[in-house]
């Protein structure tokens, strides 16, 4: 394994430049109240919710990472379907240009919530991005949630201790604050009693993440992931599961019927395993930091990482990526 002193230290330097400042979350913020302003002005959306949610709420954003922000109209009926939803889109896109906002993309097909929330390490080795087959954001969230549920000590529990239930069936029948509050109320529990904490470095958590999933196509060939469980789970214990085409099976917790890795293919799956064997393989040997960087990050964070990080203010169109209806 390479030196884990070598190994804290590149990371470390990544987390310096990748890490958002106070200045970029007020940027983001700044576009969140905007937007709000922007769709109470349109036709069908006034008195409309317009809140933040994946990476930037779970404090997991980079500082260039986009915002995705979802709008909730305030009739929640079956009524609105997605052609209705569609036009709601389209009405907040011209709502922006009319505003001066340039070169939008509008997707009528996509999923709620497209999550664009180890995500640098992906994108470096082309393995986070669902249009093309590959993990979206979400699916390696869950991987690592699974990673620290699974490890030892563990450092999370199983998502079951912290809501025991599908969230997906409770929205509408229960509000978000009595959900907050038995989710807050079971953490603490779970800090509590926990009578080991896991002491495990940065570099040693990086490590074994990798030294986990590296026989993840095996692994994956008769099990699925369940962070809800926090455990490997056989295919064969749950009927839904039993007759997917889908290579690798990352259950959704908030929605346990869904496969949060429905986007990944069949030959997308087979780089996505030599990836994750390949990097681990490399992290075991021994290695300098310079070769290190390169297989962690993408090449524009390499040449930020010789320039020590200069600041770079984004737009606030570069920001805002997605909203969904």
């Amino acid at each position: 394994m390479a030196g884990s002193s070598v190994l804290e230290s590149a990371l470390q330097e990544i987390l310096i430049v990748v890490k958002p400042s106070e200045d970029d979350r007020l940027t983001r913020l700044n576009v969140i109240n905007k937007l709000k302003i922007i769709v109470q002005t349109v036709k069908g959306l006034r008195g409309a919710t317009v809140e933040p949610y994946g990476s930037f709420i779970s404090n997991l954003y980079s500082k260039w990472g986009d915002l995705d922000i979802t709008v909730e109209p305030l009739s929640t009926s079956s009524s609105v379907g997605r052609r209705r939803k569609q036009y709601l889109l389209w009405n907040i896109m011209r709502a922006l240009k009319i505003r001066g906002v340039r070169k939008l993309e509008f997707i009528p097909r996509a999923r709620v919530p497209i999550l664009k929330f180890v995500k640098e390490w992906a994108k470096a080795q082309g393995i986070n991005d669902p249009k093309n087959g590959t993990f979206n954001s979400y699916s390696l969230t869950l991987l690592v949630i699974f990673h620290f549920q699974t490890c030892e000590p563990s450092i999370l529990p199983p998502l079951m201790s912290i809501f025991d239930g599908n969230i997906a069936d409770l929205i509408g029948m229960r509000s978000h604050a009595s959900i907050e509050t038995t989710c807050a109320e079971n953490i603490a529990r779970f800090k509590r009693e926990r009578y080991r904490r896991n002491q495990s470095t940065l570099s040693e958590l990086f490590v074994s993440f990798f030294e986990k999933f590296s026989k993840i196509k095996t692994k994956s060939a008769e099990h699925f992931i369940c962070t809800y469980t926090g455990n490997w789970e056989l295919k064969q214990s749950q009927s839904r599961w039993m007759m997917t085409s889908s290579p690798i099976l990352i259950e959704d917790p908030f929605e346990q019927t869904e496969n949060a890795a429905r986007s990944v293919g069949i030959i997308e799956y087979c780089k996505i395993a030599k990836t994750f064997q390949e990097t681990h393989d490399k992290l075991s040997s021994v290695l300098s930091k310079n070769s290190l960087i390169p297989i962690l990050v993408r090449p524009e964070i390499c040449r930020l990482l010789g320039e020590r990080a200069p600041q770079r203010d984004l737009s606030p169109l570069q920001l805002l990526q997605d909203v969904n209806v």
